[in-house]
């Protein structure tokens, strides 16, 4: 059930919120990728081994790390493709119960599950949910100043990096030593966080419709004259043309007057908007295309021994990149504020990344790195890249798009990432196959 709130909406209240929201709804996310190589072990009853003194020969799994990638990542996809169409139609607090529940049940199954099989069906919930979550709160975001897209960012900038980093100080056999199935029970304090979150600490203006529990008939909002009409006649002033702003200009005004839409035409009218989007959808899609194939198919290729790689376990080695991804991305997102990219430089951040992408298919074949501080420094510039990308092509969105379009594009530029992700794994995956394929060569730099 939505409070409503009295009041404008607090900046500083909401933008703490939605910097929750952000951290909430990715942490799964984040959390699934970093226990990637755990998960693809689950079968094997594994035991985590230390450091190799020496390193000849390559470790690798039947099944890369990109098959955990596209279990996270293809019902986000499935999710972000098809919600434009219909989810305007769902009040954001049944969106919002949704999105906790299903990462409630993606941490449990995860958890007690004996099976990969099990455990990539709780992934699947986590994509699911998180999916959901991101177009629905970036779409809520258009009700507010843009300072809360520069929160929401911010917050998922530290779902990696706290989420990475939790896991890996939770399970590294140096520190907690807890076992990753208790470590993702734990994790279940999470959903009640994304509670609090949304229900009681974010300010919601009168002008979103509210559900109510016992009242089935407000769970889904009527498309149709009489609910706008009604809402129209009960909001006056600055909010009642706040409502109308916030539906398609042409929609809202035919609704007004008790018209009907047609929903033929209401399809290519979304279609026709959504065109002019891809101005901020290519650059982004190119970045995450070449960031997660590097994330999800070429890292777990990476391992130093002892002496090079801090007497970490290939494992841990894992872990511990993921947090440095994570935490370059966190910075980059976080810092919009203060340093923000002109949207005709969004294409300059793809190209820098693709290169990264192809030195780091050669990192995999030829071990250049003579040691795995120089990896950290590289896969932190990588998520420099990654999170400057994400932040800045929103804000522009935000700051580009008219504002009785903003929520339909904030939703549709989502879309993005994901497709990104998607074919990042599916390159991942012959990738990884091909060069564990090959003999381990070193030509150390």
């Amino acid at each position: 059930m939505e409070v409503a709130s009295g009041g404008a909406p607090g900046p500083r209240r909401n933008s703490i919120a939605f910097w929750l929201l952000g951290l909430c709804n990715n942490f799964a996310y984040v959390v699934m990728l970093s226990a990637a190589k755990d998960i693809l072990e689950k079968d094997a009853k594994h035991i985590e081994k230390p450091c190799r003194p020496e390193v000849t020969t390559r470790e690798c799994h039947i099944l890369s790390t990109g098959s955990v990638l596209l279990a996270d990542i293809i019902p986000a996809l499935i999710i972000k493709m098809s919600a434009p169409m219909f989810i305007h139609r769902v009040p954001f607090g049944i969106r919002h119960t949704t999105v906790v529940l299903l990462q409630a049940a993606s941490f449990l199954i995860v958890g007690i599950s004996d099976s990969t099989g099990i455990a990539l069906f709780g992934v699947i919930l986590a994509s699911f949910g998180s999916g959901l979550g991101e177009i629905s709160y970036l779409a809520l975001s258009s009700n507010y100043p843009s300072s809360v897209v520069a929160a929401w960012s911010s917050g998922t900038g530290g779902a990696g990096l706290i989420g990475a980093s939790v896991y890996a100080l939770l399970t590294d056999s140096k520190l907690l030593a807890v076992s990753p199935k208790h470590t993702m029970l734990i994790m279940l304090t999470l959903p009640v966080l994304f509670s609090f979150a949304y229900w009681s600490i974010l300010q919601i203006p009168r002008s979103i419709h509210r559900a109510k529990l016992f009242q089935p008939s407000t769970w889904i909002i009527d498309g149709g004259r009489t609910t706008m009409s009604s809402e129209a006649g009960r909001i006056s002033g600055e909010e009642g043309e706040t409502l109308l702003r916030h539906t398609d200009s042409a929609e809202g005004e035919l609704m007004l007057r008790g018209e009907e839409v047609s929903g033929n035409s209401n399809s290519m009218s979304r279609i026709q908007k959504a065109l002019p989007l891809l101005r901020f959808m290519i650059p982004l899609i190119s970045v995450y295309l070449a960031e997660y194939y590097i994330n999800q198919g070429l890292l777990e290729l990476m391992e130093f021994d002892c002496s090079h790689g801090f007497s970490m376990s290939s494992e841990s080695q894992y872990r511990w990149f993921q947090v440095t991804y994570q935490l370059g991305v966190f910075v980059s997102r976080s810092s919009s504020n203060y340093l923000t990219i002109p949207t005709k430089h969004l294409t300059t951040l793809a190209i820098l990344q693709t290169f990264n992408a192809v030195f780091f298919t050669f990192t995999a074949i030829y071990s250049i790195f003579p040691h795995i501080f120089l990896a950290f420094l590289v896969i932190f510039f990588e998520g420099l890249l990654g999170g400057a990308s994400y932040v800045n092509t929103f804000r522009a969105v935000h700051r580009e798009i008219p504002v009785e379009s903003r929520e339909f594009s904030m939703g549709v530029v989502s879309i993005s990432d994901t497709i990104g992700i998607v074919f990042a794994g599916f390159l991942a995956m012959p990738v990884h196959n091909k060069i564990c394929s090959l003999p381990l060569r070193y030509n150390v730099i």
